[in-house]
């Protein structure tokens, strides 16, 4: 079978946001799960100035289905100006799993 599932990244700045996103992709069915990875450490230049950050790693699992929708929620939810979120082709995997994926965001 073949199968057009996704893995993003998303960083958000505290745990509330990252917990909200996640609860609001799993119940708009825009994802099928979202591991949330605390205390990921940051560096990027913003404003012509090094910045150092700890954030929370969203790797979150979806259809190509659903990708659009879920970038625009993204966009719309997120506190940052110019949120992370950046989109894997998932080449292989345990069939049941993509398959589950692709399920639960139909």
């Amino acid at each position: 079978m073949s199968h057009s599932t996704r893995m993003l990244f998303c960083t958000c700045g505290d745990e509330q946001e990252a917990s909200a996103l996640a609860h609001y992709l799993i119940e708009e069915k825009l994802a099928a799960c979202v591991n949330i990875i605390p205390k990921v450490q940051s560096v990027y230049e913003w404003n012509g100035k090094v910045e150092s950050d700890t954030e929370l790693l969203l790797i979150i699992k979806t259809s190509k289905l659903k990708l659009q929708s879920l970038k625009d929620a993204i966009k719309q939810k997120h506190s940052y100006d110019s949120p992370e979120l950046i989109s894997f082709k998932i080449d292989d995997g345990l069939p049941e799993y993509l398959s589950w994926i692709e399920a639960q965001t139909k």
